[in-house]
């Protein structure tokens, strides 16, 4: 009987305590959190809206979100989920399908533990 190995990838995220930190210093912690809060809300929308995007195979669409994923990533400092956002594009650039789908889906990882990572920061206000 043949054994079958269930890989599991796992990687850490990364956040940018120094923006997020900016951030609250420019806007106050009342302003900060709201545009923080937005940006979490859009961010798990456009993330689903990738996973929609490329089983449709709509690739000008899937690029537009994509893009867009690293403009509101970069701005609360998820520098791993802009970074990755910003490989997908690449690849939907290069018509390179299997890279496309591997690092499609590691967007999606990354940007599901993204999420849950940001509130993980102690104070972010410096």
């Amino acid at each position: 009987m043949t054994q079958v190995l269930q890989f599991r990838p796992t990687e850490r995220v990364r956040l940018d305590p120094d923006r997020l930190g900016s951030l609250y210093a420019q806007l106050g912690e009342s302003s900060a959190e709201d545009v923080v809060c937005r940006a979490l809300e859009e961010l798990a929308l456009r993330l689903t809206q990738c996973d929609e995007l490329y089983h449709a195979q709509d690739w000008p669409a899937l690029r537009k979100n994509t893009r867009s994923l690293v403009a509101i990533a970069d701005q609360i400092g998820m520098l791993m989920l802009s970074k990755v956002a910003g490989d997908v594009t690449h690849c939907i650039d290069e018509g390179n399908a299997t890279a496309l789908a591997a690092t499609l889906s590691r967007l999606l990882r990354i940007g599901e533990r993204s999420l849950t990572a940001i509130w993980d920061f102690d104070d972010p206000v410096p």
